[in-house]
């Protein structure tokens, strides 16, 4: 039996980052590890410049979601400032650098958000230490110290997160046994979906697919991510794990 630190994720609208390429800003379906670490850090009062505290809160945990609604997609268009072509100009390592040039130009975005997107978030201790335990992290949440927000600060929380701790055999288990208010029912799907990392994968026949996805946080202030594995289970019944001969 394992313990799991158990919140509920629900905003009007929400947005959890893809890899952005060019003039689009995608958002998931579901939460990101990064997101959910950043609310973490901003609950127990970890800045974004102690990349040390960063990595050690990353290692310590494992993270997985249930995701009861996805939301409908909702695309906002925004004027962005950005450096002109310059080839005679010294690389820019950050956003600072970037608007702190005399040449600017402008580009048009699309961003992408999630409205009434409803998850659940699983997360249990690696073993690694990082000063925390799930009670701390749960009393975080309560009283958190920075704001929490869904992906982006323009995305706060219209619901309390309402931590619980659970003990169960596995995450989906967890997140099955965690209740949300009878009102939060009516955003629920016909189609649940649940998503965890390779520490929480502990039976080969849960999952229907491993794909993998861009958001284990490398380097907070220069905005760079790694990939890792993460496992889906449908409730549809579709499956693509190929049966052991």
């Amino acid at each position: 039996m394992q313990q799991y630190l158990i919140f509920q994720l629900y905003g009007v609208l929400a947005s959890w980052g893809e890899p952005a390429v060019g003039e689009s800003r995608h958002s998931a379906t579901h939460p990101s590890r990064s997101a959910v670490l950043g609310l973490l850090a901003a609950a127990v009062g970890i800045r974004r410049e102690q990349e040390e505290r960063l990595e050690q809160l990353s290692a310590a945990l494992a993270i997985g979601f249930k995701v009861i609604n996805p939301g409908i997609v909702l695309k906002d268009y925004h004027t962005v400032q950005i450096p002109a072509d310059d080839r005679k100009a010294k690389h820019r390592h950050t956003r600072r650098d970037e608007l702190r040039s005399d040449k600017v130009g402008t580009v048009l975005s699309s961003r992408e958000y999630r409205q009434d997107a409803l998850s659940i978030a699983a997360v249990c201790l690696t073993g690694q230490s990082s000063g925390h335990t799930l009670d701390s992290l749960a009393g975080a949440l309560k009283q958190p110290i920075f704001q929490l927000y869904l992906g982006r600060k323009s995305c706060p929380l219209s619901l309390p997160v309402n931590p619980k701790i659970i003990t169960a055999e596995t995450v989906t288990n967890a997140l099955d046994s965690y209740e949300l208010a009878p009102e939060q029912t009516r955003l629920g799907s016909t189609h649940i979906s649940y998503y965890w990392e390779q520490a929480l994968q502990t039976d080969t026949a849960q999952y229907s697919y491993r794909v993998p996805r861009y958001d284990q946080p490398l380097n907070r202030q220069h905005w760079q991510f790694a990939a890792r594995d993460e496992y889906v289970r449908l409730t549809t019944g579709e499956n693509h794990v190929p049966k052991p001969r």
